[in-house]
């Protein structure tokens, strides 16, 4: 049986989901061998969170609550990970500290 991990995550940062935050993400859903979808609804429709184009495609503003599933190895690392990123605003502060 593989192995599975759902989650769900509120989205906090002012722009959402769109370019850097996006771009973040799916580099980081990459790094991990499993199996990541994503989505806006807890019922779908689901999209590949490895592609950037799909993940912008959901359009997801703050205030949204991001669904997180992947499967497969490393899945419960994978959506833990991510839901990290999204709770630390996608590490845009730290960004901006670092240029400052």
């Amino acid at each position: 049986m593989s192995a599975s991990a759902e989650a769900t995550v509120l989205i906090t940062h002012e722009v959402g989901l769109h370019a850097r935050p996006s771009v973040k993400f799916t580099k980081l859903a990459k790094s991990f061998a499993a199996e990541v979808e994503v989505a806006v609804a807890a019922n779908g429709p689901w999209f590949d969170a490895k592609s950037i184009v799909k993940v912008m495609a959901a359009k997801a503003p703050k205030g949204t609550l991001l669904h997180i599933r992947a499967r497969g190895d490393g899945a419960h690392e994978a959506v833990g990970a991510l839901v990290g990123l999204v709770q630390r605003d996608f590490d845009e502060d730290r960004d901006h500290a670092r240029s400052a």
